[in-house]
């Protein structure tokens, strides 16, 4: 069988040397432009207007929401620092095609970010694996042997000092004017914000861009419970860090809550505690008591940016990422639900009539790709955070690979859950059949994310994984079935094997599974030309803005 190995996407990572201060894009003349066979691939996203209905909202909190909007542009250019480097008007002004600079814009640089990060500009080196967050010249040995003060910081970049050795400096130094910026703005609208809660968390939140400490703004943020206006602001995620998955890359979502569906979800996490002791798996393995404190919540997204605009668009977020936090107060979970609503319309439902066979296509639903997509977030909870073998947290031990091996399996004990919930229930809407058809058509949108995508990787791993132990069929026109016991059998084996791989901090076993089911073989990849050939869009963009929302 051929592949289109993830396995590969993961060697370049492993040895590729990390990026410099400025981007390895050639400076010299003439100007980048698309590669040829990038003519026919500029449409695979969707633009979709960005907005919800304000007007419930004082004029105070209209102000406010510009406020956050503007701290948000902050975090954007901060994150094509951290994502490319080179100067971004400059760059882009560089572009004579409208659409090829649009194109550049959505990837935050000239790779693809649905396609393995592949250059679809000219004169456009690979992109390395640790884009700018390590020295250009470094390499992993070097890095695993240096005594770093600040060696697996979330917040610091590596660089060389005059001597040549490696050196940490502090997200507040580096970027100590941008930040400052920020930290003024979410002070102003923190004197807007009628919610006490909310005002607090902005204002500790400022004080964390300034110093690094973001853990006492993340208890904050588990704290509030009644605001209606909220933000995720700052550098979180680590995903854009390939080359060790340590640090963290600047983002925000300004959000507004739904209270009538977040008031229907709320039970759903207090299931949390009950649902670990179920787990498919050794004791060892889920010993850690998940927080009861957190909940879940429906939202409407106003605006993206930084690593949450780049590529593919999160639908819903789980966080604080501190596993102290995490165990202490457990997460929140947002679900984005006119931006889920908008990838469902245009992607899911399209991708049904496609490949999956007539009689199951009623059960692609949009309640169950809702479920599936809160579960998900829920499940995050779920497992282990800390190695059973003194390895440190499952985030250090696993390095790059941990991002994708929690995204498999949040996935895999989303599903656990609807399974058990459905059983005791507690979930009264659709079967099971729906849940399980919907979830393997969420496969296919997911693995068109390509193998620079956390999901991306994890849903290539788990397709091959179901494949192999019979989950689904697959007829001779090309359309897929599920099968429904075996369905069940292979979520239980692949989630005991995952958090066993977690637990034990097995960095070389996690490498095998994603060599061993980690890529896209012959009929999957002819499988997925049908949904190009069917001009169904990858994923969505976003027209967003204050103009938009009437600002």
């Amino acid at each position: 069988m051929k592949k289109t190995t993830l396995a590969m996407a993961l060697l370049v990572a492993t040895t590729a040397l990390s990026a410099c201060k400025d981007a390895p894009t050639s400076t010299s003349s003439p100007a980048p432009t698309l590669t040829p066979e990038y003519n026919d691939k500029l449409d695979i996203y969707q633009t979709i207007k960005l907005t919800t209905d304000l007007s419930h909202l004082t004029q105070d909190q209209h102000q406010m929401l510009g406020l956050l909007i503007e701290a948000s542009d902050i975090m954007d250019n901060l994150f094509w620092q951290q994502a490319f480097g080179k100067d971004k008007d400059a760059f882009l002004a560089g572009i004579q095609d409208e659409k090829v600079r649009e194109f550049t814009k959505i990837n935050y640089g000239p790779w693809d970010r649905l396609n393995g990060d592949k250059a679809f500009l000219t004169n456009t080196a690979p992109k390395h694996a640790g884009a700018q967050f390590y020295p250009a010249d470094m390499t992993k040995a070097e890095f695993e042997a240096s005594e770093l003060d600040d060696k697996k910081g979330l917040y610091s970049l590596i660089k060389r000092n005059q001597q040549g050795e490696l050196i940490s400096v502090a997200y507040s130094e580096a970027y100590s004017d941008e930040l400052n910026r920020a930290a003024v703005i979410l002070e102003k609208a923190s004197t807007l914000a009628k919610d006490k809660e909310f005002a607090n968390y902005l204002a500790l939140r400022a004080k964390a861009l300034r110093d690094d400490n973001y853990q006492a703004s993340d208890l904050a943020w588990m704290d509030m419970k009644s605001n209606q206006i909220d933000v995720v602001i700052g550098p979180i995620e680590t995903y854009e860090d390939q080359l060790f998955g340590y640090r963290a890359a600047f983002e925000s979502y300004v959000l507004i809550k739904d209270m009538a569906w977040s008031e229907k979800l709320a039970k759903y996490a207090a299931f949390l505690p009950e649902l670990q002791k179920g787990l498919p798996v050794a004791k060892k393995y889920k010993a850690e008591v998940p927080g009861s404190d957190a909940d879940l919540n429906a939202y409407d997204v106003i605006y993206y940016s930084g690593h949450a605009n780049a590529g593919g668009k999160t639908i819903a977020i789980n966080l604080p990422n501190d596993e102290q936090v995490q165990l202490e107060k457990g997460t929140r979970r947002l679900q984005l639900k006119n931006a889920m609503r908008a990838k469902y319309d245009a992607i899911l439902a399209p991708i049904a009539e496609t490949l999956i066979v007539p009689e199951q296509r009623k059960n692609v639903t949009f309640n169950a790709f809702f479920a599936n997509t809160m579960f998900h977030e829920v499940a995050h909870g779920l497992g282990i955070k800390n190695t059973i073998n003194d390895k440190g947290t499952v985030r250090q031990a696993l390095k790059e690979h941990a991002s994708a091996l929690e995204e498999g399996k949040a996935d895999i004990l989303g599903l656990y859950m609807i399974s058990q919930l459905l059983e005791k229930g507690e979930i009264d809407e659709g079967v099971l059949a729906d849940y399980y058809t919907t979830f393997l058509a969420g496969i296919f949108r997911s693995v068109r994310f390509g193998a620079s995508s956390a999901h991306g990787k994890a849903n290539m791993v788990r397709f091959n994984y179901f494949a192999d132990h019979g989950a689904f069929d697959r007829n001779e026109e090309g359309l897929y079935s599920v099968n429904m016991d075996k369905m069940g059998e292979a979520i239980d084996s692949l989630s005991a094997l995952i958090l066993e791989l977690q637990g034990n901090g097995d960095y070389q076993g996690v490498a095998n599974l994603v060599n061993d089911s980690g890529y896209i073989g012959d009929t999957l990849a002819q499988d997925l030309e049908k949904l190009s050939q069917a001009d169904i869009p990858v994923d969505i963009v976003f027209e967003q803005g204050k103009k938009v929302l009437g600002l």
